[in-house]
Parts: structure tokens; C-alpha cells; sequence
């Protein structure tokens, strides 16, 4: 079984900005809603795109495959068979041998920087960033499906 080990944060200031190397803009739907086993998203990401199915368990280990899938025909899910969408934009930093993925999400979920770090192990040990914020790894509503049916924007400001 394919496993990701993935650790999720809140973003705090823009420090994190002079520290990119790269970034791409995404664009992300569901398949299904969140009451089901597993939650299927199809992704265009620049020139390319992925049909990505992972286990729907709140945590840092989780089940998740991924397969190439033509972008027209991605596009093409997007538009007519998504229940749930977002646009993010992903800025990559690499700092002490690990790869951090920083999310900016657009349109309905503008306002949320998320981190995100894939691990070895669960209890891998890293350094902390000092534009890392809380964590929300087991937080439902900052995983991409919540948002992509909850949007950030629509919630109870005392709920950020």
C-alpha cells in the first residue's frame, strides 16, 4: 500500500515568500463528497495532471495512490463531474533536507497559507520553520476536500 505521512500547519507572516524556489498554480476537484471511505481528486497542476485517491482519515499517515491522467480529460472532469473545487497556488521550499509545500489558496479560500510536510515517519523530527504556525493535521476543515466543499471564506470568523 502506497503510504503519505504528511504534517500540516498555518502559515504566519510572509517571511516564507524569500524562501521559495519554485511554485505552480493548481487546480483541484472531488469526485465524491466526505462521507465515503476515500476521497478522489483530480488535479491540473501547470501542464499536467493526476488522479489522486486517499484514504479519508484525519491524521498525519493516510493511504494515497496517484496516476498521470491526460489534461484535457482532467479538465474535463473538472468542469462536469466535480462536486467540489478549489485553486491554490503551491511555492516550494526546501530547508534542511526537507521539501516544504506552502499553499496559498485563491477565489473562495483566499485569505488561508497552509504548510505542508511530507516525512519518512511519523515521529520524524524536524526543524520548525519560524513562519510555522499552529498545526492542523488533525483539523478536518484545512484538508483540500473540506475546503473544496467548505470554503475558508464562508466560515465563522471565530472558527480561523
Amino acid at each position: 500500500m502506497a503510504l503519505e505521512i504528511e504534517r500540516k500547519f498555518l502559515v504566519v507572516g510572509d517571511d516564507w515568500r524569500a524562501e521559495v524556489s519554485r511554485a505552480a498554480r493548481m487546480r483541484q476537484g472531488y469526485l465524491s463528497r466526505e462521507a465515503g471511505r476515500a476521497s478522489v481528486r483530480v488535479r491540473v497542476e501547470d501542464d499536467r495532471a493526476t488522479l489522486n485517491i486517499k484514504a479519508a482519515v484525519v491524521g498525519s499517515a493516510r493511504a494515497e495512490y496517484e496516476y498521470a491522467i491526460p489534461v484535457g480529460e482532467a479538465c474535463e472532469l473538472l468542469e462536469t463531474l466535480c462536486v467540489g473545487r478549489l485553486e491554490k497556488i503551491r511555492h516550494y521550499i526546501e530547508r534542511d533536507g526537507i521539501v516544504w509545500e506552502i499553499d496559498e489558496f485563491t477565489g473562495d479560500n483566499a485569505g488561508l497559507i497552509v504548510a505542508e510536510v511530507e516525512l519518512s515517519a511519523v515521529d520524524q523530527a524536524f526543524v520548525r520553520p519560524q513562519w510555522l504556525g499552529r498545526e492542523l493535521t488533525d483539523d478536518r476543515r484545512y484538508y483540500n476536500h473540506h475546503l473544496a466543499l467548505h470554503p475558508y471564506r464562508s466560515w465563522d470568523a471565530d472558527a480561523h
